[in-house]
């Protein structure tokens, strides 16, 4: 049994679960050597990634629907046409010997030999997909809000996007370019300090951090002796961005937990929830809120989001942010500057919320941006610049 499969399989039973595949992956067995963990993870965010497309060719191959199945079984299908259809260099044999050993060992002996039956089956011939969503992975409800949003020509690109392996980018800090290792392979961007990795593996001991997510931080237009207030700091990457510029950071977050992740970072750190009234007897000169939301433009790095996301599920994150971009703008100083973002491309977690706060405090939208993926380099993002 291939140690990866194996894994993989593990993972998306807990992804199926509730889990979130990034943080499962990273806390994979020691043991599992590069090659195989290399493998698990491919096969993880590929399932995902596709997961209507292989629903339907479940259906295809089996005549059964794929929610008709245990959820053991559907994952091992999953899996298998994965890899017969969309990889190369897998053994058929292998691919279709292990998930038939995969439902055995879960329990679900009297489906291997239907399971086998269908993997025998799957070929590598196009397929008719029965409408748009399936064909681009999404699930209708999304894609049809991206439509009337975008357009359908950009919200087939946003979805075509998604279903790659986001790109690499790291933080090399103003001054450390000329430590970088030769082996090292990065390309400059248009953001200073933000480099794409042109290879994936090793990222010479620099931060990994999206490019979207750098562009957030520049926004604050930072200047040495500052004091910025970063309201939801978890985990860290952007308030380490701020303390390049030599600026004194006060780091906030719900979770003692979470603020663990900035040990090390030469800040100050507050748990709090930042709904409630702040606990700061000072305005602030700037502010970064970097609201937490469904996550629609991370869609590629997390892929699991747009088959748990509801339309519903919307206005309970909309609630939140509005609270937490009231709170915000009361502790911002007269001619400071503070920035709202979101890694959410759906405008009741952006514009709207903005639009719904502002008119309550003497404060003006200075401007607004939106990151497409598939368009520009990056995650989705949204920003406002509010003084």
């Amino acid at each position: 049994m291939s140690p990866a499969r194996t894994t993989a399989f593990q993972i998306l039973l807990r992804v199926d679960g509730g889990g979130y595949a990034s943080d499962l992956l990273l806390a994979q067995p020691a043991g599992l050597d590069s090659r195989d963990a290399g493998l698990a993870s491919e096969i993880v965010f590929g399932v995902l990634r596709y997961q209507a497309q292989l629903d339907y060719l479940i259906g295809y191959f089996s005549g059964r629907p794929s929610v008709r199945l245990d959820s053991e079984v559907r994952i091992a299908l999953r899996m298998a046409i994965y890899q017969l259809r969309y990889l190369d260099r897998i053994p058929p044999h292998a691919a279709v010997t292990d998930s038939v050993d995969l439902v055995k060992r879960a329990g679900k002996r009297s489906a291997a030999g239907f399971v086998n039956a269908v993997l025998r089956k799957v070929t590598r011939d196009p397929v008719a997909w029965p409408d748009r969503a399936t064909e681009l992975s999404m699930p209708a409800w999304l894609l049809a809000r991206w439509d009337r949003r975008f357009g359908t020509e950009t919200a087939s690109t946003i979805a075509q996007a998604f279903l790659r392996p986001p790109e690499t980018f790291l933080r090399i800090p103003p001054g450390a370019s000329a430590n970088l290792n030769s082996p090292l392979a990065v390309e400059a961007t248009e953001i200073p300090g933000c480099f794409r990795l042109e290879h994936a593996g090793d990222s010479g001991g620099f931060r990994q951090q999206d490019i979207s997510s750098q562009w957030v931080v520049t926004l604050l237009d930072l200047e040495p002796g500052q004091t910025l207030l970063d309201l939801c700091a978890a985990p860290g990457n952007k308030t380490a961005q701020a303390l390049e510029a030599g600026v004194r950071v006060i780091a906030c977050d719900h979770s003692l937990r979470r603020l663990r992740a900035l040990d090390g970072l030469a800040c100050h750190r507050v748990v709090l929830d930042a709904t409630q009234p702040l606990p700061f007897r000072t305005d602030f000169e700037r502010i970064l809120l970097d609201a937490p939301c469904s996550g629609t433009g991370t869609l590629g790095r997390n892929p699991e989001i747009k088959w748990r996301l509801r339309e519903h599920d919307l206005g309970t994150f909309q609630a939140r942010q509005i609270a937490l971009l009231d709170r915000a703008v009361a502790q911002l100083a007269p001619g400071g500057r503070l920035v709202y973002s979101t890694c959410s491309l759906e405008e009741e977690e952006n514009q709207a919320v903005v639009e719904q706060v502002l008119p309550r405090h003497a404060a003006r939208l200075v401007s607004s941006g939106l990151r497409l993926p598939g368009l520009m380099a990056g995650d989705g993002f949204f920003a406002a610049v509010i003084t």
